[in-house]
Parts: C-alpha cells; structure tokens; sequence
C-alpha cells in the first residue's frame, strides 16, 4: 500500500505549480497555481490582511501531490461573501472564541468551483478529516467551504458538513448566436429596456474589450483607480493591492478580458473579468464619471456578449443585486459546507440553516416567475 503523507503548507506557492495544476478540474482559474500565488506574492493574502494561507495536501511516498485543500487561517470574515458574522457575535457571546477559522476559498471571489482539489475521489474523506483535525487540535471554531460546484457538494455533505444556501444571479447561454438572438427570447417591453439602455451608454463612450499582450500598464494603472473607488464605497479597503492586478495577469495572461470605457480619449471606467474553460466570470468594475446605464453596459451586456462569442455556457457576475433579474440574469442557488467543532454550537447553526434554506428556496421561487423572459 502506497504511503500517503497529509502536510500543511505556509503557502501554495511551496508547491509545484504543476503538480498543483494537474489536480484543479476544468482548469479552474480561481483555484489554479498563478492564481493563489498572485494573491500571495501581490500582499493581497498573507501577514496582516487576515487572510493567511494555509493548505493542506495529501502527498504519496515520493513526495508528489495526490490532493490540496487551498484553505486560509482567517482573523476575520471579510472577502468571503457568505456571511457567519451573526455566528460570531452569538459563539462569543456564549463565551466563545470564533477567530481564527479556517476558509476554504478563492479568496475575495464569489464564484463557484472545485474546492477539494483531487487526483481521485477516495482522497476527499482523508482531507476534509484533517481540516477538522486541524482545528481541534489548534482550537479554531470551525472551518468553511464556500461557492463549492455542484459536483463537489455531495463529498461535504458525506463528511458530515452542514449545507447552506444562498441566491446568485448568473445569465445561462441557451446557444444565443448573438446578443440580439437573447433578446428575441425576452418579452417585447423587456427587450426595448434592454435596446434602450445599451444606446444611452455607448452613445457616451467608446467600448474597448482586451485580452493578453493587448493589456498594457496604463490599462492597469486605470483600472486601479476605478477598483479604488469601488472599493472605498463598498467596503472600505480594497482587498487586493495594484501588483495583484500585474501578477494575476501575468499569470492567467489570454484568461483576462479588461473592458474599459473611453469618453475623449480617457478611460473613464472598467470592468474585469476571468475566463474560465465554461463560464465568464465578471469580478470587479469602478468609474470616475457617472454615465447613465454605463454599469449594466460594461459588467452584464458586454459580459453576456463576450460569453456569446467565447462559446461559453455561463455568466457568473458576482454576488447579490437583484437588479441583475431585469438583465436576463437568472436566480442561481450557491452552496457552501461548514463544520463546527463544539457540538452544542453546531446544533444551533444546523437548525438555523434548515430554517434559511426554506427561505432560500422560497425566493428563488419566486424570483424565477420574475424573470424578463417570454412566457410560455
């Protein structure tokens, strides 16, 4: 029988990138190597953001990976986008100590993917077992897996982890040949809106969608001032720091699409987005001059576009915004997997969630009879 040795790492950048690769299924950007490395390299993860990384990988007797975790010893819960904040106020009012937990993550990024990284199926026990290990034996709280796909679901929930729910609005290619043969599939009032607010924005500003070499510093430079101001008003710090743009190019290179958005010869606002091998993921946008119906252009209809000629199944445009329903963007439900080490707090999350999946369930409901297609 073939030894097998479970190690934690300081960082996925210990690792050989190839090795690490060869586990990543349909070559996920959010969890490839380049990826998690340009967080780590750029400052953007790593001492003092909350946010330290610490993988977890099963290796075989000639020291060569057979599965990964890419998890992060969190300070906080920010960056992640599935909210256990109320968790941490009730376990430490209990007496508790919530932080440091341990996430399972695409750091800073809602979109769904693998997040057992697995040379074979059999390895998924093992591996969840010693994230559950892990903080026993250091006395964390609990440890997360949040955006995991569809296909992965079952293996949490055969470690006993608890499921729970949450409402994404991703646009779904029913083989468009075009954007006009999307909105053919739109009801006729829907269809003007849509007419409608793609000429009010591009009649403002000329529309540039770039890829690779075609990418240069002063494009950067840009978009980082736009990412900024964003940022500021969302949540106050942005999270990743200018080189993690330059790295995370570099490293994804032809996997990046920047749309920016030119008045006069200046790029007034952007929107980048990461190709997958089925998806396009749309991850941040900014702008330093408010132009009508520019947002909806630059992060949905240019995505829906992009998707439409890149033959891709789906658009994934980020967390919540409902607004999205009135794009063609449709309720998608999204599952992350918790573990709880104190058995009585975890009593308490499982009846919660139970609770908050009936919800869940119910406004996806009702959001699908909502959405701007032709009936019957």
């Amino acid at each position: 029988m073939t030894e097998l040795i479970v190690k934690l790492g300081g960082s996925v950048g210990a690792f050989a990138a190839d090795q690490w690769d060869a586990l990543v299924p349909h070559a996920n950007p959010f969890m490839s190597h380049g990826f998690l490395t340009a967080l780590e390299d750029s400052g953007s993860v790593g001492e003092g953001t909350g946010w330290q990384p610490a993988p977890l990988v099963v290796e075989d007797g000639q020291g060569r990976l057979c599965a990964a975790l890419p998890s992060y010893l969190k300070g906080h819960s920010q960056g992640e986008y599935v909210f256990d904040h109320a968790w941490a106020d009730a376990y430490q009012r209990a007496g508790g100590r919530y932080y440091p937990k341990l996430q399972i993550a695409a750091p800073f990024t809602p979109a769904t993917g693998p997040r057992l990284l697995l040379k074979d199926e059999k390895f998924a026990l093992p591996l969840l077992a010693a994230a559950q290990q892990l903080c026993e034996q250091n006395g964390f709280s609990s440890a997360h897996a949040s955006f995991i796909e569809p296909d992965q679901q079952p293996l949490f929930e055969a470690a006993g982890w608890m499921r729970r729910t949450d409402l994404q609005y991703h646009w779904i290619n029913r083989d468009y040949a075009s954007f006009d043969d999307f909105l053919a599939a739109l009801s006729s009032r829907k269809r003007k809106d849509l007419r409608k607010e793609r000429a009010a924005a591009q009649a403002e500003v000329a529309i540039k969608r770039l890829r690779g070499d075609d990418i240069r510093a002063e494009h950067w430079d840009a978009f980082w001032i736009f990412y900024q101001d964003t940022g500021a008003r969302k949540w106050g710090t942005p999270y990743l720091t200018r080189e993690a743009f330059d790295l995370i190019h570099q490293r994804l290179d032809d996997k990046v699409l920047l749309i920016l958005a030119e008045h006069d010869g200046e790029s007034v606002a952007g929107a980048l987005n990461i190709i997958g091998s089925d998806a396009l993921y749309g991850r941040y946008w900014g702008c330093t001059r408010d132009i009508r119906f520019l947002h909806f252009e630059l992060c949905y209809y240019q995505a829906i576009d992009a998707a439409i000629e890149l033959g891709l199944a789906r658009v994934e445009a980020g967390a919540q915004g409902q607004h999205k329903l009135a794009r063609g963007y449709e309720p998608v439900q999204t599952v992350s997997a918790h573990w709880i080490a104190d058995a009585g707090f975890a009593d308490a999350v499982a009846d919660f969630l139970e609770r908050e999946r009936a919800g869940v369930a119910a406004d996806a409901n009702f959001l699908e009879r909502r959405t701007p297609f032709r009936r019957g």
